[in-house]
């Protein structure tokens, strides 16, 4: 039996870049790097050969999703040349990734929400949801008992909502985003950090209980899966979840670029 090609995957998101070494599911290597718009396809080709290091001859393919088409950009034209010689795949319309969309406009759902829906689908099976946890975003996405994507849910993420804040409160401050002593603070900085963590964590476990009723099914009887590089800041402080895995994109990424390659 043919081993299963090392795969680089990329997920470009608005505010970081999560990259993975993949082979056969298993994510043997990881990385996240900032997104920066400016940031040449030559400046990407050093990033990438500086993390790959010698393992950059065992690359037998490379999959990107992207969210931000100035980033994407410079990504393609990167391809089409130190990477020129390794087969590829950019998750776009018109890729095959074998889940139906649902959605009034199945061109406007984001790459990366498609790539979590498959990988989940494929990992627990139908009726799944899966909430990620990015710092622009915390997107929410559903798949029904026939495997079919059907919409979801788009919040604000904690970096982003409590840069907000540190911008228009006059008497307000960035603060490290960590679990406070307790949901009742007795100073400021720990009252922003409640408010972030114990409120968004509220908010998923009250979206996440309308989302499976309105599917009409038991909420003991939906996989609720937690990915992104903030979910470990509430996973535990949610009643919903049933998995966390950190990995979930470039999984799904993995499983996109086989449908196609």
């Amino acid at each position: 039996m043919t081993e299963p090609g090392l795969l680089l995957t990329a997920s470009i998101g608005n505010g970081h870049t999560g990259l993975g070494l993949v082979r056969g599911g298993v994510v043997e290597a990881d990385w996240r790097v900032a997104t920066v718009e400016g940031r040449t396809s030559d400046e990407w080709a050093v990033l990438l050969r500086g993390l790959l290091g010698e393992r950059e001859p065992e690359l037998t393919g490379i999959v990107v999703a992207s969210t931000v088409p100035a980033v994407l950009r410079e990504w393609r034209t990167m391809l089409g040349g130190p990477f020129a010689h390794v087969r590829q795949v950019v998750v776009e319309p018109g890729v095959r990734t074998g889940i139906p969309v649902l959605t009034d406009n199945p061109r406007e759902v984001g790459t990366d929400r498609i790539v979590n829906a498959l990988a989940a689908l494929t990992r627990f099976g139908g009726p799944v949801v899966v909430v990620d946890f990015g710092g622009t975003a915390t997107t929410f996405d559903v798949v029904n008992s026939q495997g079919q994507y059907v919409g979801g849910a788009i919040s604000a993420g904690m970096e982003i909502s409590l840069a907000a804040l540190e911008r228009r409160g006059a008497q307000l401050r960035m603060v490290e985003l960590r679990r406070p002593r307790t949901v009742i603070a007795r100073n400021t900085v720990e009252a922003l950090q409640s408010g972030m963590i114990f409120g968004v964590a509220s908010m998923v476990d009250g979206i996440v209980a309308r989302m499976v009723s309105e599917l009409g099914l038991a909420s003991d009887t939906v996989p609720v899966v937690a990915t992104g590089y903030l979910a470990p800041l509430v996973y535990d402080e949610c009643a919903c979840f049933t998995e966390h895995d950190p990995w979930l994109t470039l999984r799904g990424l993995e499983l996109v670029y086989l449908r196609n390659a």
